[in-house]
């Protein structure tokens, strides 16, 4: 049965230093989240065996550190995280963004995450 998605309502976690997530989807083979990273964070550099990652940036830009190189994704543009690419994704600017990421495999349910740093 379908039903309404509400962020109001959705499950919600802090991760990295004070990031947000909220879990619009979660499901053994897909997963779909809001976050938001205060101005000034970043990941650390990581990796995933065997999901791939789709990140959609509402409000950036967001800058992406993939294999050694920066990449900037400016709002309304997306970017897709093969598995064994280690990155990780940083708020360079004075505000918060915010991003829709979508996992496949949902690399919470299937812990391939290797942190490099």
């Amino acid at each position: 049965m379908s039903r309404v998605i509400d962020k109001n309502s959705a499950p919600h976690y802090f991760w990295g230093d004070k990031c947000s997530s909220w879990i619009l989807m979660n499901r053994d083979s897909l997963s779909v989240k809001i976050e938001t990273m205060p101005a000034g964070t970043r990941e650390t550099l990581h990796f995933h065996t065997s999901s791939r990652q789709f990140f959609f940036v509402l409000k950036g830009p967001a800058i992406f550190h993939i294999d050694g190189k920066k990449v900037t994704v400016k709002d309304q543009q997306g970017i897709l995280i093969e598995p064994m690419m280690k990155h990780y994704i940083a708020n360079e600017t004075s505000g918060p963004i915010d991003f829709i990421l979508v996992s496949q495999p949902d690399n919470d349910t299937t812990n391939d995450r290797t942190d490099v740093e």
